[in-house]
Order: C-alpha cells, then sequence, then structure tokens
C-alpha cells in the first residue's frame, strides 16, 4: 500500500506586535474537505497539492473512504464536496435535500490483477472468462479456459482467490457495469451497483484494500484502479475488447473508450466494453458532487475555484499519476456545470 498525501500546512507572515500576529491568524490557511472514491485519490493527491502550492492560503483534506461513504457524508453535508465513480441515483438525490450539480472530474481504467508465483504480467483474459471466475464457475488457474489463451504459460494448480470490494463503491459500479455488458447471466443474476451480492470471494475495503489482498494472498484475483496497481509493481492481465484485441489498461486505451462518447452526463456515462479497436473495455469516468446554493456562499466560492482549476489547468496532472485527463469537449461541458454553483 503506498501513502500519498496532499495535506500541506501554510505557511504564517512574519508579524511585529500583537496586532500583527492577529491578523496573521486571521489569514491562516482555509481547509476544504472532500470524502469519496478510492478511484480518485492518486489524481486528487497530487492535483490538490498542486493547487495548495499555487493558493498558501488552502488546502484540500480529501478522505479516500469510498464512492458510497463520500455519498453519505456529501449528503450529510459533513464534507464540502463529494466524489463518486457513479453519479447519485434518484433516491440519493432526494435524500440530499438540495439542487445538486455532478461534475465529470477524471478518467481511469481498471486493472485485473494477479497473484500468481511464477506467472509474469500479461495474463490474456477475454471478457467471458473474467465474468465467469466472479460468478464461481472458473476455479483454478490451469483450468482449460484459461489455458487455452495462454499457451506455453505454466499455470499453477490453485485455486482462484477471488478478491472484491467490501465497501460501497464506484469502481465496483464500473467493473460490475461492465460485467453485466458481458454476460447475461451476471445481469440477471448479480446486475450493476456500488454494492451487489457477490457470488463468491473476500472482500477488501477501498482500492487499497483489494490491492493488498491481491498482493499477500497468492491465487488471488481482483479489480484495482490502475494507479494502485502500478503503484504496488503489481501483475495484471490484457483483456481482449469487443473489438477482439488483447489491451492493458493505459492512458491511450482508457481515451479511445472515452472518445467513442463525446458527450457524458449524470444519467448517461458508462464507456464500459465500448466499441474499437483502441478501447480498454473497463473504463469510467468519476464525478465530483456539490450543492448548486451551497449555504456557505464564502466556502463555496473556493470550492468552486478549486474545481474549475481541477477540470481545466489541474488536468495536466493527470497523465503523471496515470490518469486520462478529461476530453475538451468534456472539459467544457463541466466547467458550464460548475458555473451553475451560486458562490
Amino acid at each position: 500500500m503506498f501513502n500519498w498525501s496532499f495535506l500541506r500546512r501554510a505557511g504564517g507572515f512574519l508579524a511585529v506586535g500583537i496586532l500583527a500576529l492577529t491578523a496573521s491568524l486571521a489569514l491562516a490557511a482555509t481547509q476544504l474537505t472532500g470524502a469519496g472514491s478510492t478511484f480518485d485519490y492518486p489524481f486528487f493527491s497530487k492535483a490538490f497539492y498542486e493547487y495548495s502550492q499555487k493558493h498558501a492560503d488552502l488546502t484540500v483534506n480529501y478522505q479516500s473512504i469510498g464512492s458510497g461513504g463520500g455519498i453519505q457524508q456529501f449528503i450529510a453535508k459533513t464534507v464540502d464536496f463529494g466524489a463518486s465513480d457513479v453519479p447519485m441515483n434518484e433516491e440519493e438525490l432526494k435524500r440530499a435535500g438540495g439542487d445538486v450539480l455532478q461534475i465529470p472530474i477524471t478518467l481511469g481504467g481498471e486493472a485485473i490483477g494477479y497473484n500468481l508465483p511464477g506467472v509474469g504480467k500479461g495474463l490474456k483474459m477475454t471478457r467471458q472468462l473474467i465474468a465467469e471466475i466472479y460468478l464461481g464457475k472458473v476455479t483454478k488457474w490451469n483450468d482449460a479456459k484459461i489455458a487455452r489463451l495462454n499457451p506455453g504459460v505454466k499455470l499453477p494448480n490453485m485455486p482462484i482467490t477471488v478478491v472484491h470490494r467490501s465497501d460501497g463503491s464506484g469502481t465496483t459500479y464500473i467493473f460490475t457495469d461492465f460485467l453485466s455488458h458481458v454476460s447475461p447471466e451476471w445481469k440477471q443474476k448479480v446486475g450493476a451497483g456500488k454494492s451487489v451480492q457477490w457470488p463468491v470471494g473476500i472482500g477488501g475495503k477501498g482500492n487499497e484494500g483489494v490491492a493488498g489482498q491481491v498482493r499477500e494472498t497468492p491465487g488471488a484475483i481482483g479489480y484495482i484502479e490502475l494507479a494502485y496497481v502500478l503503484e504496488n509493481q503489481m501483475t495484471y492481465a490484457r483483456v481482449q475488447n469487443q473489438a477482439g484485441k488483447w489491451l492493458y489498461p493505459s492512458i491511450k486505451t482508457v481515451a479511445a473508450a472515452a472518445a467513442t462518447k463525446p458527450n457524458v452526463s449524470a444519467t448517461d456515462f458508462s464507456i464500459v466494453d465500448a466499441a474499437g479497436a483502441d478501447s480498454y473495455p473497463i473504463s469510467g469516468y468519476s464525478w465530483v458532487m456539490v450543492y448548486k446554493k451551497p449555504t456557505n456562499p464564502g466556502r463555496a466560492k473556493l470550492v468552486r475555484n478549486v474545481l474549475t482549476w481541477l477540470v481545466s489547468d489541474g488536468q495536466k496532472v493527470a497523465e503523471s499519476v496515470d490518469y486520462v485527463p478529461l476530453p475538451q469537449n468534456v472539459q467544457h461541458q463541466a466547467l458550464s456545470i460548475i458555473g451553475q454553483m451560486q458562490a
């Protein structure tokens, strides 16, 4: 597990006498708070740090607790913004008790990470095979369905330990949306959601928890946001896309999936199993939620400024932590939504 910190204490001002000291305290840093998606954390961590370097009077404390928890805290109004890899649904919007703006904030891909002694990166997996593993129908690593796809690879006679999220998760929504697209059986028996009734497997909290379970358990497999896989130097699969091409998640292949859907909205956002030769099939947008009419206009103005930077100049940070910058048209959509904030 890695530990990326984005909290920064603003410097004080040199002062002489009591009045000057009081003034410096009044100018001390304001801290905004957000909570939600662990999928977003590596990107937010670096981006918010970069913002604080340019604005020494402001820090952003982002709590990486999962999309479900972030939505709950946002509805409870204990944070300035929430973040989720799936927009809030009608029931959640109703509980929010006010007009909610949902802003596309970043793009990423989910890797299929595994821990197989003696087997390196690049094991081939079809979309249907991944569904069968998560349905509990393929249970051994040397199963003929895996072996046929990977001739020459010495697969161990080892049980497959399926790892999934234990918390409400937008990462889970993207993954189960993908499984629902490629497997009618999954769609009928399990479906897509932030939390589902898993047919098999063990749980881990957050992307970091799933990554840790896979790393520590020989024979394990899990769906993990790409930045966590790369940071932890994990092995991960090449997944066959709809066009029949074997692909790793990458900036290029996630961007190709996003390019198949020129416009996204909080009600039409899925880019899983997208058509196109270079489209990685387990890709998705992530979202930030704010109130259109916040109760504290002063804090709301600061939030609006941060988010405006994040969806524009802040997108330059994305590639450095293996995320995909928002397409220009989606950046314009995001700026238009942010502009609706009354601050």
